[in-house]
């Protein structure tokens, strides 16, 4: 079985634990995360959970990683609240949001983000802050319905041209693709029961309990996660990325202007046990490089390196993120 370490490692590299304690240590506890706060209908028969606090405008809206939900902003939500008004949300079959009943494609997340907002009355302007998969739904959002857009933030984003970029540097990491997905597939076959904390099943299947939330949280994610429509919700978000959404993201580029963009990128990480060195020089560079063309969409964007840090930027160096957040919210509102 190809593991979810060794697929993930051709595109980045996970975090290494072995430097977690330069980084913040800091355990999220809010039971917010516990349960669903507002579930709002966005079609009739299907809802998504929306979390909104602080006041103000213009608001920021936070989307997650692939798989992700609301929970992994919360080092970030509470601080950025002082300032103006912060909404998380679980995309749909996420955290506490209804199944989705259409596939989960970045134009699919999108349109249903825009009438999330809408129907919750979340009025724009907004400042879109995406993690990984997030960032790409926040680019399509920003191109689509830019007059709703004050600024964005990037958190180590995903880009739709990563796919192919990393498949041609390393050919023979697309080969476990296929492997990886029916594998995913699989996953689907097991009972709840099976899914039991530290067991290989939960290691790859998910859902994935760590130290950086609380025993309560935890204990929430793996009841949850679960739920058949919480794993077809995740496989859905993870076969279309580098296809479908990858496509859909890649058709609607467009200038973004002059609004403010921040893109905030994780340092460069050593060589991994399936590549080469050289592989691994190019991968790194091909993630600075996707991440200055975000930048670039704006005459107002800027990309910076953060140090000390793997892929969840807002886990390990939370006061860069909430920082970058704050400085595009005084430029907007300086604008």
């Amino acid at each position: 079985m190809i593991t979810r370490r060794q697929w993930v490692s051709c595109f980045i590299a996970l975090p290494l634990l072995a430097n977690a304690a330069a980084k913040s240590t800091a355990i999220i506890d809010d039971v917010a995360y516990t349960k669903a706060r507002r579930l709002v209908a966005v079609e009739a028969g299907r809802r998504l959970n929306i979390y909104c606090t602080g006041s103000g405008s213009p608001t920021v809206v936070f989307d997650s990683g692939l798989g992700d939900g609301t929970r992994v902003w919360g080092l970030i939500q509470p601080a950025v609240a002082k300032s103006t008004r912060a909404c998380s949300y679980d995309r749909a079959g996420l955290g506490f949001s209804d199944p989705p009943t259409r596939p989960s494609t970045s134009a699919n997340m999108v349109d249903d983000l825009h009438h999330l907002l809408h129907d919750a009355h979340v009025k724009p302007p907004y400042i879109l802050v995406g993690h990984s998969l997030g960032g790409m739904n926040v680019k399509l959002y920003a191109e689509k319905f830019l007059p709703e857009v004050a600024g964005l933030v990037f958190v180590d984003p995903s880009h739709e041209d990563l796919g192919k970029g990393a498949w041609a540097i390393d050919p023979e990491s697309q080969k476990t693709y296929a492997p990886y997905m029916e594998a995913l597939h699989r996953c689907l076959e097991a009972k709840p029961e099976d899914f039991v904390a530290g067991s290989e099943l939960v290691q790859y299947c998910g859902p994935f309990p760590t130290p950086r939330y609380s025993d309560a949280i935890n204990a929430v994610e793996l009841q949850r996660g679960t739920q058949r429509g919480r794993l077809q919700a995740r496989i859905s978000e993870q076969e279309n990325v580098w296809f479908t959404s990858a496509d859909q993201v890649r058709a609607a580029y467009r200038s973004l202007g002059s609004i403010p963009i921040i893109v905030l990128t994780h340092e460069a990480f050593p060589r991994g046990p399936d590549e080469t060195q050289q592989q691994r020089e190019a991968k790194n560079k091909l993630w600075i490089d996707l991440h200055a063309q975000i930048a670039a969409m704006s005459t107002r964007g800027k990309r910076l390196t953060v140090d000390n840090t793997g892929h969840y930027i807002q886990l390990e160096q939370p006061q860069v993120v909430t920082d970058s957040i704050l400085e595009v919210l005084q430029d907007s509102r300086g604008r």
